[in-house]
This record gives structure tokens, C-alpha cells and sequence, in this order.
């Protein structure tokens, strides 16, 4: 599986952006996508998750109401829609698939196979 994001850049406070990340090769294997993030001198954290097959999504506490995360089957796409952006949202935004069910048990790093190259969002105060 394959993955390339597009969609970060700079905004200002309060701005918003939307990040897509598009999969190919053996997309039948997934069951979830999500994204992270990695500000620099920090781990990568959770931000968000979506089934491929349906249910609700999760979302860290952090951007619980300003994010949304949606997804395109056909397109074999996901979106995150990141509105009131904070500069503590600045970080490199990374798409990640994977092969297990979408429980909140199974959204840390080590249950995601599939990683995208990342892209940066820089958010200016």
C-alpha cells in the first residue's frame, strides 16, 4: 500500500486547511486510515482515525471539534479538514493505513503498517 498526502502549508491562527492522503496498491487490506503528527522534538502522536468500512471516527482530545476526518471509498481517499488552527498544530502531518479494526485500543503508532512521506503544516501566531 501507498500513500501520498497533499494539502499542508502556511496559515495563519485561526485559518484553516485541508489535508487529503490518496491510497493505492492493495487498498482491499485496509480496514482504517488515520493521521498523525510529529512537531520537531516530539513523538509522533494520534490525531485521527477512520473505519473504511463505517463507524464513528476517533479523534485525539486535542483537536476534537476542529478536526474532521472523512474519507472517499472510490477514491480510496482521506481527508482531514483542520478548522481554528492553533501554532501548537504546527507539526509534519502524516497519512497512515492499517490492517487491524478501528478501536480506540488500536490507534497507537505500533497497530499502523502503512505510512505516507508526511507534509508540513506550520500554523504562524
Amino acid at each position: 500500500v501507498q500513500l501520498v498526502e497533499s494539502g499542508g502549508g502556511l496559515v495563519q491562527t485561526g485559518g484553516s486547511l485541508r489535508l487529503s492522503c490518496a491510497a493505492s496498491g492493495r487498498t482491499f487490506s485496509i480496514y482504517k486510515m488515520g493521521w498523525f503528527r510529529q512537531a520537531p522534538g516530539k513523538e509522533r502522536e494520534f490525531v485521527a482515525a477512520i473505519s473504511w468500512t463505517g463507524g464513528s471516527p476517533i479523534y485525539a482530545d486535542s483537536v476534537k471539534g476542529r478536526f474532521t476526518i472523512s474519507r472517499d471509498n472510490a477514491k480510496n481517499t482521506v481527508y482531514l479538514q483542520m478548522n481554528s488552527l492553533k501554532p501548537e498544530d504546527t507539526a509534519i502531518y502524516y497519512c497512515a493505513a492499517g490492517q487491524s479494526v478501528l478501536q480506540i485500543t488500536t490507534v497507537a503508532y505500533k497497530y499502523w503498517g502503512y505510512w505516507g512521506q508526511g507534509t508540513q503544516v506550520t500554523v504562524s501566531s
